[in-house]
């Protein structure tokens, strides 16, 4: 199944840079791509497909970022992946069962470029340097999939905090001009889910980062230093639960 409205609208992709953090893709894969492809705009919080649905293709974020979700019993969920621009969502429609596997919500407003498995097959036969170079981009993120799951099963929450705020970095529609992660408090549930930990932990792990220099407080916000984070946590802090689950019902947003 194709994910549901709004409509795609196709684009040439004439205009689109290429992308500043882990992707592979080259503005050339993009051009290429875009042949066999439709882009879409998804509004803010918008639910793009649901967890047993029937998949098919996949699709690359553009602009802005999607948010990958497990919802758990008593309102708790666990977000197993923000895929920045560059990287892609849904290629369980490109799998012999074809079935989502997480939920998926737009974060912000979103664009993605949806291509069906009929059409990537096409891209195989026509282009096979610009396929070959998807496929490696599809294997690196399966690599950081694995990296994460170790992550989880050993880290403590401050470690898996840094991790976590190290690939909201990438999403460049979070960072201000001086290159800081800008942190607003519609972000502390996503934190919470893709760490595996109360909003208490978070919020005492982000004031030891207010501690170090790594982060500081601007009214409601926190803005974090992108290039302080990597071994700014040391390892003989006390490990906290590395079971990836919310300990709390959230509310619902006011």
């Amino acid at each position: 199944m194709r994910p549901a409205s709004p409509k795609p609208v196709p684009s040439p992709m004439q205009n689109t840079q290429a992308f500043k953090n882990s992707s592979q893709l080259t503005q050339e894969n993009l051009v290429a791509l875009a042949v066999y492809g439709a882009k879409t705009v998804w509004p803010a919080n918008f639910q793009i497909y649901q967890k047993g649905a029937r998949a098919d293709g996949f699709s690359v974020v553009l602009r802005g970022h999607v948010i990958l979700r497990n919802r758990m019993r008593s309102g708790r969920g666990f977000v197993p992946a923000v895929v920045a621009a560059g990287e892609t969502f849904g290629i369980e429609g490109l799998t012999p069962r074809a079935r989502y596997v997480t939920d998926a919500y737009s974060g912000e407003n979103t664009e993605s470029l949806f291509v069906a498995t009929a059409k990537f097959r096409e891209l195989v036969r026509e282009k096979p340097g610009q396929a070959l170079s998807l496929i490696g981009q599809l294997l690196s993120e399966r690599a950081d999939a694995i990296e994460r799951l170790h992550e989880l099963a050993s880290q403590n929450v401050e470690q898996r905090l840094m991790s976590a705020l190290h690939r909201l970095s990438r999403d460049r529609s979070l960072v201000t001009q001086d290159g800081s992660l800008r942190l607003e408090v519609q972000h502390h549930r996503l934190l919470c889910e893709m760490v595996g930990a109360t909003r208490e932990s978070i919020a005492l792990a982000l004031g030891r980062l207010v501690g170090t220099g790594t982060a500081k407080r601007n009214g409601n916000a926190f803005l974090v230093a992108s290039i302080r984070l990597n071994g700014d946590i040391s390892d003989d802090i006390p490990a906290d639960d590395a079971i990836p689950v919310v300990a709390e019902r959230w509310r619902p947003s006011p």
